[in-house]
């Protein structure tokens, strides 16, 4: 089967531009941050023009949130380009495309940029930009310096509709149990400031606590069924591919230990006793599980998903 070059070149441009647009929107989400005070009330005459009656208080746009918009506006266009870049990849090769670790990788992070984004109209978190944007920019540049691959033909072992089930939900998942776990950290330093006074330049500049709480959990409840039912797939396309549900292949191991820690911190999480503390350490523990089994299980180890990995 060919491959069209005009469109894989156009794929391989999208991607490397949208983790440009990704790189910009974090620079200025970082100086976003710097700027960042305590918002002080303007007063605007409504009415009478003087006397409590008649006056309102009307928040000051700072330059710190036109730079926050900004760097929103840039992730939303970072985001098409990404989108761009996964469609005209499948539409070269003809194929689902996610067929190596490049295009895992490449939908991996586009759902973690989704999620943030859907987050953005429902929690006031834009102070967590640089944070989530920071994984997500640093995996897009380890997919295209270490895992890319030439646009070509799914590989053998993967010509099933399996892998439009499994890869797809497992990638899915990955990507959307990346900004909880980037909440559950900015909590860990939000509480340690509370405690003792640490992190004091940036903990106030964060989110609440409780807000980082909230979040973290209310995405993980989604992202770990989804993680659930792409484990559960993995065994059964294993049985048809290999005759077993189960053979302790490194990536097998890796994938249900992350299974495990993500079912230990929402157990946690809803269980009366542990602290919320306790539990966020659980979830980004959980989050370390799972980049270590897309980074290092790929890179240095080798076993049966092998065939998935570096070009």
């Amino acid at each position: 089967m060919s491959v069209n070059t005009g469109l894989s070149n156009l794929s391989d441009w999208s991607f490397t531009t949208a983790t440009a647009i990704y790189i910009v929107a974090m620079v200025l989400s970082v100086v976003s941050s710097a700027l960042a005070r305590t918002a002080v009330p303007a007063r605007a005459a409504v009415g009478a023009s003087d006397g409590p009656i008649g006056l309102r208080e009307r928040p000051q746009r700072t330059t710190s949130d036109r730079l926050t918009r900004m760097s929103v506006a840039l992730t939303l266009l970072g985001v098409l380009l990404h989108l761009a870049s996964i469609a005209t990849r499948g539409l070269a090769t003809s194929r689902w495309p996610l067929g190596n670790m490049y295009e895992y990788v490449m939908f991996t992070t586009f759902v973690a940029v989704v999620v943030w984004l859907v987050l953005l109209t429902k929690f006031p978190v834009q102070r967590m930009t640089v944070w989530v944007l920071m994984p997500v920019t640093g995996l897009m540049v380890l997919a295209g310096k270490v895992f890319y691959a030439q646009a070509a033909p799914v590989q053998p072992a993967l010509q099933s509709y399996w892998l439009i089930i499994h890869v797809t939900t497992a990638s899915a998942a990955t990507g959307a149990l990346i900004a909880p776990g980037v909440a559950s950290a900015l909590y860990l330093i939000r509480r340690a400031n509370e405690r003792s006074g640490r992190f004091a330049t940036l903990a106030p500049k964060l989110p609440s606590a409780d807000l980082l709480d909230r979040v973290a959990y209310r995405i993980t409840i989604i992202g770990f069924p989804l993680y659930t039912f792409a484990v559960i797939c993995g065994g059964i396309w294993a049985e048809a591919a290999w005759g077993r549900f189960w053979g302790w292949d490194p990536k097998e191991v890796c994938s249900f230990v992350a299974w495990v820690v993500y079912a230990a911190y929402l157990h946690a999480r809803a269980t009366a006793g542990w602290s919320a503390r306790r539990a966020a350490v659980i979830n980004l523990i959980a989050l370390g599980v799972l980049l270590f089994n897309l980074t290092f299980i790929n890179l240095v180890v080798s076993g049966l998903h092998s065939y998935a990995g570096v070009d």
